[in-house]
Formats: C-alpha cells, sequence, structure tokens
C-alpha cells in the first residue's frame, strides 16, 4: 500500500553540526488535556498492542477495490497493515521504535517489497489505533503537546493539540526540519475527550520539503478488553478518501511482537 514512499533514505541525516536547537517546550494543560484522552480511552489497561480485522475499501484513482483488512500496531512504535483485496493484497510495515534509524516498507501490487523514504518515518506508525498513539506520545521522551485551541471539525467541536518530537542533539537548521516532519495535529471530542482525528504531513520520495496532507478520522468506538476502540477509521491523502474501514473484531495486548513486521518474512 503506497501512501506516498521514498527512495532516497539516508539523505537528511546527510549534515549534523553543534548548534543547539531552540525547544518548544510542552504546556501544562496540553498534557493534562492528552492524558484525559488516554484516560478516556483506557482508563484501567495500558494499551502495548492492539490488532483490528474488518474490512476495507481502498480508493487510489482508477483503483477502486473492497476486501479485508488486518491492522496490528504496538505502542513501541511498530505497525503493519495488510490489505487483500481479491487479486491485489498490498501491505505496509513500520518499526520506529528501534534506537537506530527508523524503518518502514510497503508490498505493492508488483509483489515486492520497497522502502519508505527516511523522512516520512517521523510521524506515527499505529495511526489506527488511538490508545496505541496517546500511549506512546505520553510515554516517549522529548516530545512537545501544546494547546492550539478549539475548533470545529466536521461538525464536532473538538480541542485541538499540535504534538511533534524534539532533537536537540541536532544542528539548529536540522533540528527544526526534523520538528516539522514528525508534527501531528491531534484533535479530541470537547464532551468525551475521545480521538476525532490526526493529521500529519507525508512527502514525495525526493522532496521532503513538499507536504501531502494526511488525515485519519475514528468514530463508532466500542469497548473492547477495557479500551476504547473505533470500528470505524477513514484515511484521508490529500483531502481524498484513501482507504475506508470497517472493524469488526478488536483484539487488546495480545502479545504482538514488533519482530513480526517486516515484509516479506
Amino acid at each position: 500500500m503506497r501512501a506516498i514512499l521514498s527512495a532516497a533514505a539516508c539523505s537528511i541525516f546527510a549534515f549534523l553540526c553543534a548548534a543547539a536547537q531552540t525547544p518548544v517546550a510542552s504546556t501544562p494543560q496540553a498534557l493534562q488535556i492528552l492524558q484525559q484522552s488516554l484516560a478516556a480511552v483506557s482508563p484501567n489497561t495500558t494499551v502495548q498492542d492492539m490488532t483490528l480485522s474488518g474490512s476495507a475499501h481502498y480508493i487510489a484513482g482508477s483503483d477502486d477495490e473492497s476486501g479485508t483488512a488486518t491492522l496490528k500496531g504496538t505502542s513501541q512504535g511498530a505497525s503493519r497493515v495488510d490489505l487483500n483485496l481479491g487479486s491485489v493484497q498490498l501491505s505496509e510495515a513500520f518499526n520506529l521504535s528501534t534506537t537506530a534509524l527508523p524503518s518502514g516498507q510497503w508490498l505493492g501490487p508488483d509483489g515486492k517489497v520497497h522502502q519508505h523514504a527516511l523522512h516520512n518515518l517521523f510521524t506515527e506508525a499505529a495511526w489506527f489505533s488511538p490508545g496505541l498513539f496517546l500511549t506512546r506520545v505520553l510515554s516517549t521522551p522529548g516530545t512537545s503537546v501544546v494547546l492550539v485551541g478549539n475548533e470545529t471539525l466536521e461538525g464536532v467541536a473538538t480541542i485541538h493539540l499540535s504534538v511533534s518530537r524534539q532533537f536537540q542533539n541536532q544542528a539548529a537548521e536540522m533540528a527544526n526540519q526534523l520538528q516539522r516532519l514528525s508534527q501531528i495535529e491531534v484533535y479530541l471530542d470537547q464532551t468525551t475527550y475521545l480521538p476525532v482525528a490526526l493529521t500529519f504531513n507525508l512527502h514525495p520520495d525526493s522532496d521532503a520539503h513538499l507536504d501531502i496532507p494526511i488525515e485519519i478520522r475514528y468514530s463508532d468506538f466500542q469497548q473492547v478488553s477495557g479500551v476504547k476502540a473505533p470500528f470505524h477509521i477513514e484515511k484521508f491523502i490529500n483531502n481524498t478518501l484513501f482507504l475506508d474501514l470497517t472493524v469488526q473484531s478488536a483484539a487488546v495486548n495480545s502479545g504482538v511482537s514488533p519482530s513480526t513486521f517486516p515484509l516479506g518474512q
């Protein structure tokens, strides 16, 4: 499943120097709101992994296919999405939890494994699971959470938070670029604190500066093993519906391991 992928992987780390970044500090109010959201999603359970299964409607240009989907993720930043669309099978896997460089792969209609661009590996692997995303954000050092304000999104009154990673050991120009690449906008229902949407940017393989907007919308939250999971998930690319998922079953903390995620194994 190719969602604007990459070829020139390591160019983003081509230069480092001693200058320091000016960090964007989290605000106490923003952190408290995000903690309230995690409490709404998972009040008594620490979400370590999640598996979702259901039906998928995939639209990419002239391709309009339906089939099944399996989505797995961990709170450490690993995920895998497999779409079985009849004669076509598409897969995508991320591992952002390694101490080395993050990695990502995709398997397209050609049946070959391709690598994601490094500059597209700084947002969120488990975009389909608010519980995993919130757990990871609140447990990852160097993450900034800032309150943007109240906004209406698709008719829902939301609280808008901006989340990004800080790279204080990098040169100022590089640190600011990496912070921008990692930025995610979070929209929470003002009443329930459940996530309504995430938005972030991906980029063409050869241009980390050209933004392509991605939006994930969540609805139909249902209780699964003490965790509220969205049973309807929509993914938009460049403001156009790309993937419509209807979840039929979900499993929480079933022992999913990041080592199972690389494609072609």
